[in-house]
């Protein structure tokens, strides 16, 4: 401790150098707080000669947010490293029949320079055919490995014809599952107002962990399984729906999960997720991403191309201009649609014999003090679903 008061000491007094007589910038950089706390970040910060984001997004609000006093003390030092996965594991060990496939056709050099996979570009149109149809092959062949996987573990049996809609990744409010809880009773509403013509049949797997502390995290957990039980027993779906909460979620079943994808559901409040790296391995094994501009998003955007890719929701420059007239309540008023869903999950349809017991995710969504607006991306992120469904 004496060793970092000393270092704080050498510090201030380069900031009083860079602006002499304001105290207030002293006092906001002190690695000291006023309690007598160490802030470990700024440590970190002055002892490092590089310091970088993990998504250029995130660098950059990095620089204009948290760390902006230190950026402008020493721009040179902030940098971006956008997070990245290895091929080697999620394709080659993950989806071998995959890896064949393309080495046949473009040669092994894409194992070590991603970038080659641009060749596979060239086999569209009906000369190619031949190869459209091995793809297809074994993305099925993917598609029943992942439903063995889910019949094992959820008891729940997949539609390999069905579109597997999947989202699996830590359980918080940031990344948003409940927006997607929110979609799935959307669905189960329209199926149960005779709109089953226009819903595509999706198999949609959820899995995740909840910190222990976290009460949030666990109860959207249960909310996700009580919608499943409700709708997976329901005559009427018919086969058009089918939702499976993943238990146990981990790596392992990741090398199963990402090459049996259809669509990746990356759908965080923008400006919150850093980088994200399932989006990676599910893009890597050819699911087609639904999300905000949030994170690495942004780079696998540039990447595929808009018409690969089914953005929505506001922006993060936009999530802070709305925040301080943010009206949830106003949102659900002007959506009929909206306010449908919220009255089957405030109805206890979900939620039988506990009632109450999802009262603090509605109370959640309905504050204006929400961190993750969630109302307000809802509109946005049905249309965006609804594309999913043409283009299927």
């Amino acid at each position: 401790l004496e060793i970092i008061y000393e270092i704080n000491t050498r510090f201030l007094r380069e900031v009083a150098f860079h602006a002499p007589g304001d105290t207030g910038l002293q006092q906001r950089m002190s690695i000291i707080d006023e309690h007598g706390h160490v802030r470990m970040a700024y440590l970190a910060l002055v002892a490092s000669y590089s310091v970088n984001g993990v998504a250029a997004l995130h660098s950059r609000l990095l620089c204009e947010g948290l760390f902006r006093d230190f950026y402008a003390l020493w721009p040179e030092k902030f940098n971006n490293k956008t997070n990245g996965i290895t091929p080697r594991r999620w394709m080659l060990h993950a989806n071998p029949a995959l890896s064949r496939l393309i080495s046949t056709h473009i040669g092994e050099d894409w194992i070590v320079d991603l970038g080659q996979l641009q060749k596979i570009a060239a086999f569209t149109g009906e000369a190619h055919r031949e190869f459209q149809s091995d793809w297809n092959t074994v993305k099925q062949l993917n598609k029943q490995r992942l439903i063995k996987l889910v019949e094992h573990e959820c008891g729940i049996t997949f539609d390999s014809e069905a579109l597997f809609d999947v989202q699996v990744k830590r359980i918080h409010e940031y990344k948003r599952q409940i927006l997607n809880a929110l979609h799935i009773i959307h669905l189960y509403r329209q199926l149960k107002t005779g709109h089953a013509a226009d819903c595509v049949p999706r198999c949609i797997l959820i899995g995740g962990k909840a910190a222990p502390g976290y009460e949030m995290a666990k109860l959207t957990i249960k909310l996700i399984n009580n919608i499943a039980a409700v709708i997976n027993a329901d005559p009427d779906i018919d086969g058009h729906l089918k939702v499976a909460f993943f238990p146990n979620y981990n790596v392992s079943a990741m090398e199963v999960i990402a090459p049996g994808a259809d669509l990746s559901e990356q759908i965080s409040t923008a400006g919150k997720e850093a980088s994200g790296t399932g989006n990676m391995k599910f893009m890597m094994n050819g699911a087609l991403t639904i999300g905000t501009y949030d994170g690495a998003n942004i780079e696998i955007l540039d990447a595929v191309g808009e018409d690969n890719f089914f953005l929505f929701g506001l922006r993060a420059e936009e999530i802070e201009a709305l925040r301080p007239q943010y009206d949830p309540r106003a949102i659900v008023e002007a959506d009929a649609e909206l306010r449908g869903v919220l009255d089957w999950l405030q109805s206890g349809l979900f939620n039988s014999v506990e009632p109450g017991v999802f009262d603090p995710i509605i109370n959640s969504l309905l504050d204006p003090d929400d961190p993750w607006m969630t109302i307000a991306d809802f509109r946005s992120y049905v249309d965006a679903q609804n594309r999913v469904s043409a283009c299927w």
